[in-house]
């Protein structure tokens, strides 16, 4: 049994007074792969805010314990620090700051040393090569003009850099063609080992067809009604949410 990596226990999440979660409990062992689905709506994102502590979304009730530390209360940047990492499901665009000057600055910010320029540099390209990114993206403004597969493949690129012991990957393969989807889940694939763990967030299947899934949750209405295999993803994609609906 692999060790406890991640671990929500009774966790309810308001945001503007709204309740999003509510007695939701998940535990991610560590190099597990975690799939959780469910319709727009249901609460899929706000999870991942919340673990990654949003200050904009209110846990209420229940803990977050990272490590079997409780970070429930923990600003974003102590979590990044300890290993956390999200995709935002829409990513930002920051003028005036580079591509590698801010994934650069982002690990040097979660690093316990000062990374070498080089040593970056040589690091940064062979991950672009890796996901079909041309190195001109590494001087242009941070996803300023790129395409929505460009800002998906940047996203994957800051995974590879930091190398976080927890991912969350938040509808990553929203808006991406077949080919891009490929190119992103190899990504995934080359960062996914025995001693992390991820949590792919999606109402899509997709990105699913090429990554090793160890469980899989159906979230409704803020709390997880189902939990299986694989195979509920095939009968998700058969079937829909709709026979969840009333449990």
């Amino acid at each position: 049994m692999s060790k406890t990596l991640l671990d929500i226990k009774n966790l309810k999440v308001s945001i503007d007074d709204k309740t999003i979660l509510e007695q939701f409990d998940l535990t991610i062992g560590q190099g597990e792969v975690h799939v959780i689905m469910g319709p727009n709506g249901a609460g899929k994102s706000t999870l991942g805010f919340t673990i990654m502590g949003h200050p904009r979304y209110r846990v209420d009730e229940g803990n977050i314990v990272f490590e079997d530390e409780d970070i429930t209360y923990e600003k974003t940047d102590v979590r990044a620090k300890k290993g956390i990492f999200l995709s935002f499901q829409n990513p930002e665009e920051i003028a005036g700051v580079t591509l590698e000057n801010f994934i650069r600055a982002s690990k040097n910010a979660v690093s316990d040393s000062t990374v070498r320029f080089m040593t970056f540099k040589k690091e940064l390209y062979k991950q672009m090569d890796d996901l079909s990114m041309d190195h001109d993206y590494a001087n242009r403004y941070f996803n300023v003009g790129f395409s929505g597969g460009e800002k998906k493949k940047t996203e994957i690129l800051q995974m590879l850099l930091l190398n976080p012991k927890l991912a969350i990957l938040d509808e990553t393969d929203s808006g991406l063609d077949v080919d891009a989807v490929k190119t992103v889940s190899k990504g995934v694939e080359a960062f996914k080992n025995k001693n992390n763990s991820l949590i792919v967030i999606t109402h899509n299947t997709k990105i699913l067809e090429y990554l090793p899934v160890d469980y899989v949750h159906i979230l409704l209405n803020g709390r997880i009604v189902k939990t299986g295999d694989r195979s509920l993803i095939e009968q998700i994609t058969s079937k829909g949410f709709k026979e969840f609906l009333s449990k």
